[in-house]
This record gives structure tokens, sequence and C-alpha cells, in this order.
């Protein structure tokens, strides 16, 4: 067998936002798109902001002498101070070009952490329901994940939270707002996991990490806002993307930073950009790096989000669904009639809707509606996710 036994686990793994995908590309293929309602993927439709088109414009044409040369693993040093820049402002922290390396979006981002500071049999607590793919990173880099619920309303579990850190214990990772239940973790809790950890790694003679995957920090609804992480903790890192934010998820453009007082900062720094490059990424992608350092005050239009998460909701409330209205992001997470998750999205399937069950993100009994699509086919869905109660409640 040609490939790894790790490889075929790891696919059995992912397989359900892939074998929605494939679901999906054969029920347009039958029915014709437009009759078909796709949910399954978190792909931002909304274009990207006017002054991109402008500044990639300019970028493209440049042909100054190297301008597609090697560059520092960790960046073009201009480009990361006009993120610090704007980062400072959102984290309440001064910090420098030198706390932060630009990485190949956040995916690579998260990968460059694990490789720099994972030894084997590390843990690393994921909080349920999460983005699948966390485990895999965790893995590539010898880590073990170990999965916390949240409490119903998709908000920290304290008490779950401290039993499960241990003396393996390097990090935890936190996505706020969150994919997929689009919950945003308050100032407050943040203020009391930074304490718990504190305590923890005082009491096991080490450092745990708080890492936040922030790719949809300016995707916000109804005034919410996402509280700045390094406030509540030192030992933290961020990642992010323009994935989300600015519509770029084919580019590939993405960046860490340190809190400016993390332990071992020049260490820890050094560690992750020998990992940017050993890990194959080498450094950013050069044309988008130059590109982004001229959009930091902009973003999408979230009206759009805003206005196409009233109109799922509000088919969902009808149809008599129950879910914690998302604060942000582009995703909404209801329960499933019945506890099957699985049995439930494939009554869907029947009406023509793609949904991803829960249990693909750690969370059984409920689903996840990706509501970045046109208005249109959320409008459209709405009868097909009434008879799909019907058929699940009779």
């Amino acid at each position: 067998m040609p490939v790894s036994d790790k490889m075929k686990s790891y696919a059995e793994k992912s397989s359900w936002i892939r074998k929605m995908f494939e679901e999906g590309a054969k029920m347009k293929a039958e029915h014709g798109a437009e009759n078909v309602f796709d949910f399954s993927l978190g792909n931002p439709d909304a274009p990207p902001p006017e002054e991109f088109n402008k500044v990639i414009l300019e970028a493209v044409t440049d042909t100054s002498p190297g301008v597609h040369s090697y560059m520092p693993n960790g960046g073009y040093p201009w480009v990361r101070e006009a993120i610090a820049a704007r980062m400072s402002a959102e984290q309440q922290t001064d910090i420098s070009h030198g706390d932060m390396l630009m990485t190949c979006g956040a995916a690579g981002g998260l990968n460059v952490v694990m490789k720099a500071i994972l030894n084997p049999g590390d843990e690393v607590i994921v909080l349920a329901p999460y983005f699948v793919e966390y485990g895999f990173y965790i893995d590539n880099h010898g880590g073990v994940t170990r999965v916390v619920s949240t409490d119903n309303n998709f908000n920290l579990d304290f008490e779950a939270i401290d039993r499960a850190v241990c003396e393996k214990t390097k990090a935890i990772i936190i996505n706020s707002p969150n994919n997929p239940s689009g919950q945003i973790y308050p100032e407050g809790d943040l203020d009391r996991l930074g304490q718990l950890l504190r305590d923890k790694s005082a009491a096991h003679n080490t450092t745990i990490f708080m890492i936040a995957d922030e790719p949809y920090r300016k995707i916000t609804f109804d005034n919410h806002a996402v509280p700045p992480v390094f406030k509540s903790y030192t030992d933290a890192i961020v990642v992010s993307s323009y994935s989300k934010d600015l519509s770029l998820p084919g580019e590939r453009i993405g960046y860490l930073a340190v809190h400016p007082d993390i332990k071992d900062k020049q260490q820890l720094l050094d560690a992750m950009t020998l990992a940017n490059r050993i890990l194959g990424f080498v450094n950013a992608p050069a044309l988008m790096q130059r590109v982004v350092a001229e959009l930091q005050d902009a973003t999408v239009d979230t009206s759009i989000y805003a206005r196409r998460k009233e109109l799922i909701c509000n088919i969902l409330r009808d149809a008599g669904f129950h879910f914690t209205e998302p604060k942000g992001a582009f995703y909404v997470f209801p329960e499933t009639p019945i506890k099957d998750d699985v049995k439930f999205v494939a009554l869907l399937q029947n009406e023509r809707i793609l949904a991803v069950p829960g249990s693909g993100f750690g969370a059984p009994g409920y689903m996840r509606i990706a509501f970045c699509v046109p208005d249109k086919v959320i409008e459209n869905s709405a009868e097909g996710f009434k008879n799909a109660v019907k058929k699940a409640t009779r």
C-alpha cells in the first residue's frame, strides 16, 4: 500500500467536509446548482475591499531590482512593522516587528508554532466544537490532542479545562470568533483562563501557552468585539490570516505574534523562524506581504454576513431549531432535532440541503451551517429545513 497508515487515518477523520463537498458536486450535476443549497464550506464569498484591487495592481507592476528575491524567513520587516502597529492598538500592548513572523496563512502559522514548542507526547488542549484540522497540526509535530468540551452555550468550561491540564500540557488553542459556533469568549473569561494557566504552569513548573487562532476577528455582529488575549495572559501567541477579513483564502497569507514579554522570547522566535523555513514554507508569499501591508485598516463589507446571519437564523427559528446565535464568523451551529446528527444531515440532503454534522467538529448532536453563500441560497432553503425537521420528529 503506497499511502501511509497515518494518512489513511487522517483521511477518515477529515471525511465529513470532504464527503459533503463530493455530495454537493453530485447533487449540483443532477439537479442544477441553483437547486442545491450548499452550506457545507466556509469559503468566504464577500468580495475583497476595493482598496485591494488598487494595491495589488501596483504591487504586480513593481519592477524594482530584487523585488522577487529571498527575504528574511520571518518576512519583510517593514510589513511586520505595519501589522505590529495595528496589532498594538488591537491587543492594547506595544508590539514590534521583532515580535512577529509572516506565515503561509493561519494554518501555516499554527504548524510553525507546534513545530517550535512540542516535544513528543506533549498535549495541546482544543475546545469542542473545534476546527478539525487542529488535531492534524498537533499530530504533525508529535503532540497529542486533548479535547475539552465547552458549555451548552459554547463558552469556556473552566472545571473541564482544570481537569484536563496536566504535567504534559504544553498549550491550549482558543478560536474566537469560533468555527463552527460563532461564539466570542468575553474578556472576563480570558482573564480567568489566563489565571488558570498561570496557576497550572507554576504547579507543574512549566510554561503553558495560550494560542489564539483569530482569522475571524474582524467579522463580528451586533456590536460584539473580540477582546485582546495579550491583556489576559503573557505567555500568549496570536495566529491569524487575511483569508476571511480580506476574502483572500487562496493567497495563503497570515502572521503570528508573540506577547512582547513571553518567556524565553528570542529562543521561541528563533525556533519559529527556523520552523517556517524547514517546514518548506521558507517565507510567506512575497507579493501578498507587500499587498497586505497597505491594507491594515481595510476589511470586507461585514454587513453582507450580518444580513445573511439574520436570514439563516430566522429560517432556522421558524423551522423549530434551537441554537446559540453567532456573535462572529459566518457559521451557525444548531442542535439537530434528533440526537443522531449524521442521520439528520442525511435527511437534509433529501431536501438538497448540505450541512456538516457536528460530529466532524467534536460535537455530536449539532450541525454546522456556513452562511457565506448568496442570499438566494439561504432564502430558498427555508422549506427544505422545515420538511427535514418534520420528517425527523414525526
